[in-house]
């Protein structure tokens, strides 16, 4: 654990990264021993080549906060970053001039470092909303890339609501976020996290679509050994694991690079606690996947291959 890792933090059409940068429970499996919680971002940029920076959205950091984040990553590293609460569910985009520009002020040193500037909105902002979410997006600062995340049912119907809300996305470039909780609520609620999860995250349809050219992609996977657990309980009847449900993305996740997008995945489990082994063991079927195909042979997924320094990881490839 001891070596500093490479591989994702490269150059690439493809993006890999998780929820958050710092766990307690990562110390093994992601920063090694002796590393202090004010390094572990600099850790973990050396596995992983972007990251879901959902603190943003609870509270804008400070300045300092900022230039820290920036100094401890590679300048190919890409953050995600929500929009605050205040604007997107207090404010529901509207009246928020002056906190957007004071959001984007403090976090303009990262600016050159983050891919997607992600909107995520309400249950109920809903169809009559959309000419709010219009005019939003031509206020906020021109010239990034943003991700809209919408939870309102009549947005997954396939019915007019969403074909006009795909319709506005593609009109402006900004990507469609899509949320594949289909793992964590395949399990039964049988321990803490699950159950927090379950209240936490939303159960809608997954529609694979691309709006602009980075879509995200966030998979809500099951710890790895949770299917295995349940049937040593003695359960009937066992919920499909995480591979069966990301088989659809080792198709669609290749897809878009041949298409030139340039697609984020970002894993989730309940407690995140072996989302980083969940990841790497997905990222291998994916890599494996894209293998097998001819026309895919020129696209640079990665250039280097993270060193196996952990056995926990097992960043063999």
């Amino acid at each position: 654990m001891d070596e500093l890792r490479s591989g994702l933090n490269k150059p690439s059409h493809f993006r890999l990264g998780l929820a958050m940068w710092s766990h307690s429970n990562w110390q093994e499996s992601v920063y090694g021993h002796g590393i202090k919680q004010a390094e572990r971002l600099a850790r973990y940029a050396t596995i992983f080549n972007t990251v879901e920076g959902n603190t943003s959205f609870y509270a804008t950091p400070a300045q300092q906060t900022v230039m820290n984040w920036h100094s401890a990553t590679p300048d190919d590293f890409r953050f995600t970053f929500k929009l605050p609460q205040t604007i997107t569910h207090q404010k529901l985009l509207q009246y928020c001039g002056q906190e957007l520009k004071d959001f984007f002020q403090v976090m303009a040193p990262l600016i050159d470092k983050t891919g997607i500037w992600k909107i995520q909105l309400p249950a109920h902002f809903g169809p009559e909303n959309l000419p709010v979410l219009a005019q939003f997006l031509n206020q906020v600062p021109q010239g990034l890339t943003y991700g809209v995340e919408v939870r309102h049912a009549a947005f997954f119907a396939k019915g007019e609501a969403e074909r006009a809300l795909n319709r506005l996305l593609i009109d402006k470039k900004v990507n469609r976020i899509i949320m594949d909780s289909r793992p964590l609520f395949a399990l039964p609620p049988s321990n803490a996290a699950i159950i927090d999860a379950h209240k936490k995250k939303p159960r809608v349809p997954v529609h694979a679509i691309a709006t602009a050219n980075h879509p995200v992609v966030r998979f809500i996977g099951q710890a790895d050994d949770a299917v295995t657990r349940l049937a040593q309980q003695g359960a009937s009847a066992l919920p499909k694991d995480n591979d069966a449900f990301f088989d659809n993305w080792l198709a669609q996740l290749p897809l878009w690079l041949t298409e030139g997008r340039e697609p984020y995945l970002f894993i989730h489990t309940p407690d995140n606690e072996t989302a980083p082994e969940l990841a790497i063991r997905l990222y291998q079927k994916l890599r494996s996947q894209i293998a097998t195909h001819i026309q895919l042979a020129e696209i640079n997924l990665l250039e280097k291959k993270p060193e196996e320094t952990s056995p926990q990881m097992g960043l063999s490839w």
